[in-house]
């Protein structure tokens, strides 16, 4: 299949495709006399581990190790755990932080009192205060750098 074909059965775009070639990630497929890339299974079947991990938001330093694991069944099968173990570890870092901005937002929301002029916005004068320094509902003031 061409580039393209391989591009919609897996929903990875052709740029996409090209890049994890150059990165390794994806094997150089077969050229034709023409000189158009062409797949096959096995290059549909890495894409879409590629994409699913992806979609697990890892990162792709994290993919090639899982790659080079899968590369070689015969080695040891644990670092794919400590693969697993880091991106969760990330995934539970970045909710505590959505978490923390969830409330700062929360108590930003709470300067609405209702359908304002913009000059009489609470949120934008919390926002406006932020900008200058100051204290605002969702952060505390900013002090001078020494």
């Amino acid at each position: 299949m061409q580039i393209k074909a391989l591009s919609d059965a897996t929903g990875v775009d052709v740029e996409t495709i090209r890049y994890y070639e150059k990165q390794g990630l994806l094997p150089a497929p077969a050229r034709r006399s023409n000189g158009y890339r062409e797949y096959d299974t096995p290059h549909l079947e890495r894409l879409a581990f590629i994409r699913h991990c992806r979609a697990l938001d890892m990162p792709l330093s994290d993919v090639q190790r899982l790659l080079t694991m899968l590369d070689d069944p015969s080695g040891h099968g644990g670092h794919v755990d400590e693969v697993v173990a880091a991106q969760l570890a990330r995934v539970r870092a970045r909710l505590q932080s959505l978490r923390a901005l969830e409330k700062q937002l929360l108590r930003l929301r709470e300067r609405c009192h209702g359908e304002n002029e913009a000059g009489a916005c609470g949120i934008l004068e919390e926002l406006v205060s932020a900008a200058h320094g100051e204290a605002c509902a969702c952060h505390p003031a900013v002090g001078p750098k020494p």
